[in-house]
């Protein structure tokens, strides 16, 4: 379902919101991951096209946004981001909305979820963190040092940190083209606003929000994911009642990638 002008409204520009599948379907609103764009999806999707309302969408900065409304104190915070999704989905006129998020913005799903809880009919997070820092009642995977040389690396030379962190982020080693794609795909952002979402992201805590989601949620995770590792994909799914907990076949932090298919099974599972 091709977007018309006279309903093409501003988030919709802004962040490049593409619609296809049946117009008559469930919608199902795919959001993408630090350092990606709504291509990450492209393997997914097509499980959806004939029964859903598929929507797609890139983050200020990322894909084929519009750059020039990257405002760094709305995004200074994942709040900022969840503002976008509910914009998204009330100028598309839509409710009972399936939310897809991958990495953090499974916490932007969340934020918005939690604002506009009659909006959203599930949630979907695929490999989310509510805190990448360790500490002493929580495994978030990283240190506070090691999250501050990662933000000092990606401050000073954001291409060479991607050619490196990709791949490793990626897992698959026996898949190589895997972290090149995903390379390729850091590449595209702009450095600066890289800088700036790696740090809003890594340095976020958004620990005490997943009590307060009310929504039927499944949490996705992978195996040997060095971003968010198991403890992290249990915590979540611990502190959110009810929600269910899956533990796939998949490695890495970027299934939607390596292992499209398993996630589309999930999610379509979970629809049913």
């Amino acid at each position: 379902m091709p977007i018309s002008p006279i309903h093409a409204g501003i988030s919709l520009h802004r962040n490049n919101v593409q619609v296809s599948g049946n117009p008559l379907g469930q919608p199902v609103l795919f959001a993408h991951g630090f350092g990606g764009s709504q291509e990450s999806w492209q393997l997914v999707t097509p499980a959806f096209l004939d029964d859903c309302l598929v929507v797609v969408f890139d983050h200020v900065g990322s894909g084929g946004s519009d750059v020039s409304a990257y405002d760094r104190g709305k995004y200074d915070s994942l709040h900022g981001y969840a503002d976008d999704i509910l914009e998204i989905i009330t100028e598309l006129g839509l409710r009972d909305v399936v939310y897809v998020g991958h990495c953090v913005s499974g916490i932007m799903g969340i934020l918005a979820a939690n604002r506009s809880p009659e909006l959203f009919s599930k949630l979907v997070l695929v490999g989310p963190s509510p805190r990448y820092v360790a500490d002493e009642d929580y495994v978030g995977g990283f240190t506070q040092d090691a999250i501050d040389d990662m933000l000092d690396s990606l401050d000073s030379n954001y291409l060479g940190w991607s050619s490196v962190m990709a791949p490793t982020i990626m897992g698959n080693s026996d898949r190589p083209q895997l972290g090149e794609d995903l390379t390729a795909s850091f590449s595209t952002v702009d450095p600066a606003i890289a800088a700036h979402f790696a740090r809003v992201t890594f340095l976020s805590d958004n620990r005490r929000d997943l009590a307060d989601v009310v929504v039927p949620t499944l949490v996705l995770q992978s195996t040997d994911d060095v971003i968010a590792p198991l403890a992290v994909g249990q915590y979540v799914t611990e502190q959110i009642a009810g929600s269910t907990f899956v533990v796939m076949t998949s490695r890495g932090h970027v299934p939607n990638l390596s292992d499209p298919d398993e996630v589309a099974g999930h999610i379509r599972s979970f629809l049913d």
